[in-house]
């Protein structure tokens, strides 16, 4: 049976009934330290899985053009399939064929945003999940 995981930008309205899941590395401006005041806890997301966020480093060397998406995209599934990691991602991914949730990070679209790629090794695990990217 087919079950819906949806990816959407964390600074969009939030839905009725939507149990929005962050996967940001943090929740600040792009200088990494002050707070974005769009996105408060229990408001613009309601639990922070920032284990699955891509590690920092990778995150400004992309936003200072040192990594182009294609390397930054093989760096973060690499991460994603690492040891330590794997086994967190194959256990949400069976939590998401349970429970609806929406994948949430800043990017305005899911084409170039670590949220897609998430749920695309999540679908891996379980092929069942139908990704919806709102």
């Amino acid at each position: 049976m087919e079950k819906e995981l949806f990816t959407k930008s964390i600074i969009k309205e939030r839905e009725p009934d939507e149990k929005r899941i962050s996967v940001m590395s943090r929740h600040t401006r792009e200088d990494g330290i002050t707070p974005d005041e769009r996105i408060v806890e229990g408001q613009a997301f309601d639990e922070w899985r920032n284990e699955f966020a891509p590690p920092g480093n990778q995150v400004g060397a992309y936003y200072r053009k040192e990594l182009s998406w294609e390397d930054f995209e093989s760096k973060y599934i690499e991460f994603l399939r690492s040891p330590e990691i794997r086994t967190k991602v194959e256990s949400f991914a069976k939590r998401c064929t349970e429970e609806t949730i929406t994948l949430m990070c800043i990017e305005d679209t899911a084409d170039k945003c670590n949220r897609r790629l998430l749920a695309e090794e999540l679908q891996r695990y379980q092929p069942q999940l139908r990704i919806i990217h709102k």
